[in-house]
């Protein structure tokens, strides 16, 4: 199963996921880890080997002899098992993050199910995303990886053999056998855990995965998809901050060759209404009580800027400097350069995220969490902003590169700040200027029925002055901004359908139509398709969205984890798991089982 130089990377889809709430770890079908930040999301990487098989770094643990693989979690956890199936006999890698407040742990157990199994261990790190040196210090307990920051100590029950760069070696195991590994920063080589030390560990991550999804108060028709959704956003939660990350990895490619990579490692505020309502639907009030501490201390930490008060994304520990640089010394998944890391598009000038915010707020006031007065003050002083720059063109909410727009996305979502604002105002008898902010949010609502609705198309398009389309628009009921029923809805909708539907799969825009300042295609976003399928849903097409609804559900990994986009054959693009595409199948379960009855 060791990998040959035909076989550099997996497919994308082809990992599962584990983590502790402080970071996650990629496992790819065949038992390597081909992805590990340490000790934070936004670390830089040990193991890295899905942006450049080379020198990226990886830590496989597999079969010598060539035979079928299976993966799978055990079932309502996130402990990860990847099962190896040979002539000789049945073998098994138990992969898992103990959660709490100990050491970080990536442990690692083998075990020999039938027969015999002969299995390969190699562990090459590569520190700061392969860019500092390390030594290798191997004893009979295991070995030390040491670099300038980081050190990393290996526990191993078996000889290791040092390759100058890592640690590898070759071990049989019987049936009823087994062995584990454990990797956790330290400055000495530490002991491996004994057998009965691995099973406790092994059974008291489980058992915390299992007590956290036994809260969900989903009881629909895709129960199972819709908690692997959530467990998957869990694992992308930082339990320090309550923030969630946008995806686990950063500079993944949009399109096999294509320079459309970015950075995901951090909190977009769009994300936020969305997490809210889809953490508070399943009943977890506590992480959503987390996120939007974040949310608000990110309003109340908000300065002025040349963006406005608020920036689109910030770390997950609420910084606003996330500086992008480019990693020219790895090659990028498959040659598709470059590789990122930080994200320039955090002070671009993106207008909708007032919207997101402020709906993130209300969202929190109306469950009881009653808006502190500092934050209130904050969240005034972003609406008195907001009224003053509501109509200025900006880089929209798919961040483009090519050209500040008026894009009617921006506009809506303006409003729904107004809106959200004067309702909050209103139902806890605030102090703000609820006339002014009447009065602007009107001029905004007629401003996108005038301008941003193209006669001659018969919908609301991407900006003003064009007649391109743009998935975006399919919040517009989601809002309240429109009803799902009303006639000029339904021609959106149908419109949206024929020109950037393709079998239930849709495309956020045309970049050819609309040209975004940056080279290469696309696939299809997988938000914008459960967008979609809601949508559908809402305007009583409700047949029509449930085969979308499953069409789209094949499209998941085996594990039933989504990345970013869709590419042409069906495989995944983007960075892995994204947690946007998991929150809109979380709200398009919702509202099919509602509609269906």
């Amino acid at each position: 199963m060791i990998r040959t130089p035909e076989q550099r990377y997996l497919p994308i889809a082809n990992h599962g996921v584990i983590g502790d709430l402080r970071s996650v770890a990629l496992v790819g079908t065949d038992g390597t880890i081909d992805w590990y930040c340490t000790p934070r999301f936004d670390s830089p990487s040990v193991f890295g080997a899905i942006l450049d098989a080379d020198q990226g770094g990886h830590y496989a643990v597999t079969a010598v002899e060539d035979c079928a693989t299976r993966q799978l979690y055990v079932p309502d956890t996130n402990v990860l098992i990847t099962r190896f199936l040979c002539p000789a006999g049945v073998g098994e890698v138990h992969d898992f993050m103990p959660v709490g407040d100990g050491p970080q742990r990536l442990i690692r157990r083998v075990l020999c199910v039938r027969g015999e199994m002969e299995f390969r261990l190699e562990c090459e790190p590569r520190f700061n995303y392969g860019r500092d040196r390390h030594e290798v210090v191997v004893a009979e307990a295991g070995a030390l990886f040491r670099s300038p920051e980081l050190s990393l100590a290996l526990g191993a029950p078996i000889p290791l053999t040092s390759s100058g760069t890592g640690v590898s070696a070759t071990f049989t195991l019987a049936a009823g056998e087994s062995a584990t590994f454990v990797l956790e920063p330290a400055d000495g080589i530490s002991c491996t855990l004994t057998e009965a030390e691995a099973q406790s560990e092994y059974e008291r991550t489980v058992q915390y995965w299992l007590d956290w999804i036994a809260q969900s108060t989903y009881t629909g028709r895709w129960r199972e998809t819709v908690n692997r959704s959530a467990l998957a956003l869990k694992l992308l939660t930082y339990a320090p901050t309550g923030a969630i990350v946008a995806a686990a990895t950063t500079s993944l490619p949009e399109q096999l060759g294509g320079s459309r990579n970015w950075d995901y490692r951090y909190t977009w505020i769009r994300d936020s209404a969305f997490s809210l309502y889809a953490l508070m639907r399943l009943g977890f009030a506590e992480e959503a009580g987390a996120f939007a501490q974040f949310v608000l201390e990110c309003v109340r930490n908000s300065n002025s800027n040349g963006s406005g008060p608020l920036q689109v994304m910030y770390g997950i520990d609420g910084r606003t400097h996330l500086p992008e640089e480019e990693l020219d010394h790895l090659e990028g998944y498959e040659g598709s350069g470059p590789v990122r890391i930080g994200n320039g598009a955090a002070h671009q000038l993106q207008l909708d995220i007032y919207g997101e915010i402020i709906d993130a707020v209300y969202l929190i006031d109306r469950r009881g969490t009653r808006i502190p007065y500092d934050a209130w003050v904050a969240v005034s002083a972003a609406v008195e902003w907001l009224c003053e720059n509501w109509d200025q063109p900006d880089e929209g909410v798919w961040e483009t590169r090519g050209g500040r727009k008026h894009f009617t996305y921006s506009r809506l979502m303006s409003w729904v700040a107004l809106d959200r604002a004067v309702r909050i105002a209103r139902e806890r008898s605030l102090p703000a200027d609820i006339v002014r902010w009447m009065r602007v949010r009107d001029e905004i609502f007629f401003r996108i029925m005038n301008s941003g609705w193209n006669e001659e198309k018969q919908a609301f398009v991407q900006h003003e002055d064009t007649d391109v389309l743009d998935a975006s628009v399919l919040v517009m009921p989601f809002v309240h901004f429109i009803a799902p029923n009303d006639p000029r809805w339904l021609s959106t909708l149908d419109a949206i359908g024929r020109e950037l539907v393709s079998d239930s799969l849709v495309y956020r825009y045309d970049p050819e139509a609309s040209p975004d300042g940056l080279d290469g295609d696309e696939g299809t976003f997988s938000i914008c398709s459960f967008w979609y399928v809601e949508a559908l849903s809402r305007a009583g097409r409700v047949h029509e969205a449930r085969m979308a609804f499953e069409k789209m559900l094949t499209f998941a990994n085996h594990l039933g984890l989504y990345s970013e986009e869709i590419g042409p054959s069906g495989e995944q693009l983007g960075n892995f798991p994204q947690a946007f595409t998991h929150l809109a199948l979380i709200s398009a379960a919702f509202s099919l089982d509602r509609n269906l009855g």
